[in-house]
């Protein structure tokens, strides 16, 4: 009886521990050249992103992310993109972390973020893989378990997309910033964008709808191309 009942705790801390790290967190901290940075964490419950960028001006310096999970105060994450490092990927990191409602801190290291929020909420919170377009009436359907992905990860409040190809250890490209769903308008504001710095700043807004566990989003890109896509949730 006694064994079951540790067992018991074991799991609903391990379920408290985990579902507490759900979420967006930041930290600024400073370049050595001197520069402000922002780096901004989101954690679904399967895949986390950690993106780098500088302050002032949205200039993504670095990101990286895959799958992570968590036993006790021990984290291990699963590289599926990086975009300075290409060998890393498939492999694992392990670290400990302090964690609590506020902040999340990596041990032995003077990395420590500040909560943006905790998932909520929550319309879109959770990792998406592109699964299909629509162009000029006709569905294109798109393979999730190829290697090669475009993955959007959402905490409450923030986003980030990423297209990189597993296979190949490539990463293509991302952007990611601030988002918000009200009336069926999907709203992103972009604070970093790796292909065009250009596109920092701007908003754009889609027509959202969920249906069948399906993210359906509609309206245009930063380019001003119309774009009607099916995103499923990974």
């Amino acid at each position: 009886m006694k064994k079951i009942i540790l067992l018991t705790i074991i799991l609903i801390s391990f379920s408290a521990n985990a579902q507490n790290i759900i979420g967006s967190w930041e930290r600024i901290h400073t370049s050595n050249d001197g520069k402000e940075l922002k780096s901004i964490v989101i954690f679904t419950e399967s895949h986390q992103s950690i993106s780098i960028i500088e302050n002032k001006t949205g200039k993504l310096i670095h990101s990286n992310g895959g799958t992570w999970s968590l036993d006790g105060n021990t984290m291990t994450e699963v590289i599926e993109f990086d975009t300075d490092n290409p060998e890393r990927v498939g492999s694992s990191v392990v670290f400990d972390i302090e964690l609590n409602n506020n902040y999340l801190k990596i041990v032995g290291s003077d990395r420590k973020f500040s909560r943006n929020d905790d998932g909520g909420p929550g319309k879109l919170n959770g990792a998406w893989l592109m699964s299909s377009r629509i162009r000029n009436g006709v569905m294109q359907k798109r393979e999730t378990n190829r290697p090669r992905k475009t993955m959007k990860i959402l905490s409450g409040t923030r986003f980030q997309w990423i297209a990189y190809d597993t296979s190949k250890k490539t990463f293509i490209a991302t952007g990611g910033g601030t988002y918000t769903t009200k009336n069926g308008v999907y709203t992103e504001s972009i604070e970093f964008f790796s292909r065009d710095i250009s596109r920092i700043g701007m908003k754009l807004e889609f027509e959202y709808s969920l249906k069948d566990g399906n993210w359906n989003h509609k309206g245009f890109s930063s380019r001003g191309k119309a774009i009607n896509e099916i995103w499923t949730k990974r």
